[in-house]
C-alpha cells in the first residue's frame, strides 16, 4: 500500500463520490482483464496459476467497489459508463507488443492507479473513504508478476532496456487517467494555477512510488 511521507490535503481535488467509484471500479476491472489476457498467454501451468490469483484479487477490489455503489442506491453499469471508451482506450494503448509488457503494464499501471485511488479516497467523505483505501490497500498479488519480470531481464540485456521504455512511457499514460479523475477548475473562478499547485506534489508522490517499483525491478525509471 502506498505510504506516502507527507500527505498534501486533497480534500478540494476529490471528485464527487459516485464519480470516484464509478471510475475506480471500472479501473480494477480492466486491471482484472489484462491479468486475464497474460495468464491466457502465460507459458506455464504454475505461471498460470500465480497471475490467476492476482487476478481474482482485482477483481475483488471492483466487487468491493460495485459493492459501495449499490449501497448508495445507484446502479454500478450506470455509474462505470461514463469511463468505459476512456478507460478501454488506455488499456489498449498499455497492452505491449508481448507477454512481458503487458506484465509490466500490469505491475506499473495497476499499482500506480491503486496508489492514485488510495490517495484520492482521503478527500472523501469520513464514512466511505477510510473503507474504500482499505479495499484497494489489499495486497494484489503481484509478487508473480515481479518474479517473472526478475527471471526474464536477468540474463536478457534487451528486453530490460526495452521494458526500461516501456515503463518510462507507461507513467505518462497512466497519470493522464489519474488526472482525468480530478474535477477540472474553472479558469474563471481563478482557481486553476492553485489546483494544479495542489495536484503537483501529488503526482510527485506518485511518480516516486513508481520509480521505486521501476527500481525494484533493476530498471531504470
Amino acid at each position: 500500500m502506498f505510504k506516502p511521507t507527507e500527505k498534501v490535503d486533497i480534500s478540494a481535488l476529490a471528485p464527487g463520490i459516485q464519480h470516484f467509484l464509478g471510475q475506480a471500479a471500472y479501473s480494477e476491472l480492466g486491471e482484472f482483464d489484462s491479468l486475464a489476457r497474460a495468464v491466457a498467454t502465460a507459458p506455464n501451468l504454475a505461471v498460470k496459476e500465480g497471475l490467476s490469483a492476482a487476478a481474482g484479487r482485482a477483481l475483488s477490489k471492483h466487487h468491493g467497489l460495485i459493492t459501495e455503489i449499490r449501497r448508495r442506491g445507484h446502479e454500478p453499469a450506470t455509474e462505470m459508463a461514463p469511463f468505459v471508451a476512456g478507460l478501454d482506450e488506455f488499456r489498449a494503448k498499455i497492452s505491449g507488443a508481448d507477454w512481458h509488457e503487458l506484465l509490466l503494464s500490469c505491475y506499473l499501471a495497476g499499482g500506480l492507479l491503486d496508489d492514485f485511488f488510495i490517495r484520492l479516497s482521503d478527500g472523501l467523505p469520513r464514512d466511505i473513504g477510510p473503507r474504500v483505501a482499505q479495499l484497494l490497500g489489499e495486497d494484489s498479488g503481484t509478487s508473480v508478476l515481479v518474479q517473472e519480470l526478475h527471471s526474464a531481464i536477468e540474463d536478457d540485456q534487451a528486453l530490460r532496456s526495452r521494458l526500461a521504455m516501456w515503463g518510462r512511457r507507461l507513467v505518462g499514460d497512466t497519470l493522464l487517467v489519474a488526472r482525468s479523475a480530478m474535477p477540472a477548475a474553472d479558469p474563471a473562478s481563478g482557481r486553476a494555477g492553485s489546483n494544479e499547485a495542489r495536484i503537483e506534489p501529488v503526482f510527485t508522490e506518485l511518480i516516486a512510488a513508481h520509480t521505486r517499483r521501476m527500481d525494484g525491478l533493476g530498471l531504470t525509471a
